[in-house]
């Protein structure tokens, strides 16, 4: 395949797993690749499921949440893969970022992992002007947030992220793209078409 030429965006709610899981298989690939969270907060597992750790977006960095958490308890974080994640993480970038706080970059392609983070998504670029006119597409493949369902869905969108880059008109063809991916993979997805 060709050197990737498009921009990418992959989003989930924290920028922790599964945006960061497809943003190194995309890196490691050679695409033009960037990866956000639009929740409120990063949230991590904490001790308990009504306990989780909550960190700021943009301030605090993976380093900082690594070491906290090793601090804290580092036997549960090593055991239920935090560690690793925020190991992984670092070696990528060095901060969660929000994507509702990126208004200058502009993207070919938003990849989302859940229905709810596309409809933020969406939600966030029909808010701005839109006075570019310049075309977006928003793609949703939802990916369960656990360790291996990210390894999966990172693998599905990569392959979905080469039939785009095989289109020379992806305005043109991305149903058929969308269609073809669906049929091959078993997947469901979600696109819109949005602009800057």
């Amino acid at each position: 395949m060709p050197d990737a030429t498009r921009r990418y965006a992959v989003v989930c709610s924290s920028n922790q797993n599964r945006s960061m899981e497809t943003h190194l298989v995309f890196q490691r690939h050679g695409f033009n690749i960037e990866s956000y969270g639009t929740g409120s907060a990063v949230k991590l597992p904490g001790p308990s499921i009504d306990k989780p750790n909550v960190f700021g977006f943009d301030d605090t960095t993976y380093e900082d949440m690594y070491k906290q958490l090793k601090e804290q308890n580092f036997e549960l974080y090593s055991g239920n893969g935090v560690l690793d994640m925020l190991e992984r993480n670092m070696a990528i970038k060095p901060r969660p970022e929000k994507f509702q706080r990126q208004t200058k970059k502009r993207f070919d392609i938003i990849l989302t992992c859940e229905s709810r983070i596309f409809d933020e998504v969406l939600r966030d670029l029909e808010e701005r002007d839109g006075a570019e006119g310049t075309p977006v597409h928003i793609i949703n493949l939802d990916i369960p947030d656990n360790h291996s369902a990210a390894t999966v869905g990172a693998l599905n969108l990569y392959k979905l992220a080469q039939m785009m880059e095989a289109s020379e008109d992806l305005d043109d063809d991305i149903d058929d793209i969308i269609e073809t991916f669906q049929k091959e993979t078993g997947e469901e997805l979600l696109h819109a078409l949005a602009f800057y």
